[in-house]
């Protein structure tokens, strides 16, 4: 009997595939229903990514680690952010990860959601409010990141490099997750980066959230699994 019943996602190890998942991620001539939902999931990860930034709480790991660079190399942060995220495709090959169309509206999709959420999104005042906003974007942008995966049809940099490491080591997602973004936010930091409660949190349960989103996912639509 497990100590922790309730706590199971936490084990989860890999993507499910179910019955919307491409049967590869490099698929030129996916199903529609594979791509509708790949959308749909990238935009709720977008949506969660936005509410993030309206709480005000703090950065993400990743843009730390831009800042940092950018503080040491003299870079703009627009520079210092493409460049991270080449470094982390460049990753990529050892970890045998295989980019597709996803790959590509992963940075199409959620920078239009961002453009277009952000103006109607609240900001609130209070302090507490904010930590809840920031939560709550950290649960969406882990629905979105599930959904998106499971319709296989390439990951983003961050999420390739999490379903690489999975793959190599054969640990749970949520601790794979949570490592790569406390590692970045640790280089970052000590790199001159500037990190914020917000920061903290999603390095803390961005694993555990996309996790739950698999798990969750995959009970409810696992018996349609072709």
């Amino acid at each position: 009997m497990k100590l922790f019943p309730r706590l199971s996602f936490l084990s989860v190890k890999g993507v499910p595939t179910l019955s919307w998942s491409s049967p590869k991620p490099l698929n030129l001539r996916p199903d529609l229903v594979t791509v509708i939902l790949l959308v749909v999931g990238l935009t709720i990860f977008g949506l969660g990514e936005a509410l993030l930034i309206a709480a005000g709480t703090g950065v993400s790991p990743w843009t730390v680690l831009a800042q940092g660079v950018s503080q040491q190399a003299g870079w703009s942060i627009g520079l210092s952010t493409f460049l991270v995220s080449i470094t982390v495709l460049i990753l990529w090959w050892p970890l045998k990860q295989v980019p597709g169309i996803g790959t590509i509206l992963n940075a199409i999709i959620i920078a239009l959601v961002l453009e277009f959420a952000l103006p109607y999104l609240p900001t609130p005042d209070a302090y507490i409010s904010q930590v809840l906003l920031t939560l709550l974007g950290i649960l969406v942008t882990g629905l979105g990141s599930g959904i998106y995966l499971i319709a296989n049809l390439g990951p983003g940099p961050r999420d390739g490099l999490m379903t690489g490491l999975q793959q190599q080591t054969n640990f749970p997602i949520a601790w794979i997750r949570s490592g790569i973004e406390l590692s970045a936010v640790i280089i970052g930091w000590s790199l001159g980066g500037v990190v914020g409660l917000g920061t903290v949190l999603f390095a803390v349960l961005i694993g555990p959230s996309v996790a739950l989103s698999l798990f969750v996912l995959d009970k409810f639509f696992g018996n349609e699994k072709k």
